[in-house]
């Protein structure tokens, strides 16, 4: 089933996007993410996506209570940024919840997180696997884009399939929040690597028609974040594809 998720990035409790992950090109949207979970809801939405940016950054969970309050909205809520250790995972489950996203432990301590995998399930976590076209390979950054790792991800990423994982977010950094649209031969390679796993796109889309070639190029999701923040189009329209 294809899955349209809308995506609220926290910092400091507001609504904010960053251009290609770059702390420094931020823009607020909301002082906070309350009206914006309401009118998803009113939308017809099943999913949130949510992520802490200052965790991201931090390694810590600094949007807890304002990502406790969202999930308590009835979307279902996939969160991350700043998932460390074992007890930042149960923490959001505490906190209702219902799959994290496991990004920079997922890229430096494959074991951890396949560990984390067996324990919780499959349908518990996705992978961030967010990806950079550098020296010709799709690279791996992490700690919040920030820091540059040695696995790639055509490597990483069957290695996960290999041991269960079921949830690939895969984001172009380069696009994000660029609205250029998805890189849709990166979700065509990724069903060749991939194909039992379930990939959700990010990063770029800016039409109705962007997130239709994402779903014809592979895609399973699509994560709607700054397209949907400025109204380029509507959110039951999206949800309809």
């Amino acid at each position: 089933m294809f899955t349209v998720i809308p995506a609220i990035d926290l910092r400091a409790g507001q609504v904010v996007r960053l251009k290609q992950g770059d702390y420094a090109r931020q823009t607020v949207y909301a002082d906070t993410p309350h009206a914006l979970v309401a009118d998803y809801v009113a939308a017809g939405a099943q999913w949130l996506h949510v992520v802490d940016l200052d965790g991201a950054r931090s390694g810590s969970l600094e949007n807890l209570r304002v990502i406790e309050a969202m999930a308590a909205s009835g979307l279902r809520v996939q969160a991350g940024g700043g998932v460390r250790e074992r007890a930042d995972l149960q923490r959001l489950f505490d906190a209702g919840v219902e799959r994290v996203v496991v990004g920079s432990v997922a890229i430096r301590d494959p074991e951890a997180t396949a560990g984390w995998l067996s324990e919780f399930g499959s349908d518990q976590l996705v992978l961030a696997l967010d990806t950079r076209w550098l020296e010709g390979q799709w690279r791996l950054p992490s700690a919040g884009w920030t820091e540059m790792e040695v696995r790639g991800l055509d490597e990483l990423a069957p290695w996960y399939a290999s041991r269960g994982a079921r949830h690939l977010l895969c984001t172009d950094i380069d696009r994000d929040g660029m609205l250029a649209g998805f890189n849709l031969d990166l979700y065509r390679h990724l069903k060749d690597i991939v194909p039992d796993m379930q990939v959700q796109a990010s990063g770029g889309v800016r039409s109705l028609q962007d997130i239709g070639d994402a779903r014809a190029a592979g895609a399973d999701a699509v994560i709607l974040g700054r397209a949907l923040l400025e109204g380029r189009f509507d959110l039951k329209e999206a949800l309809c594809l």
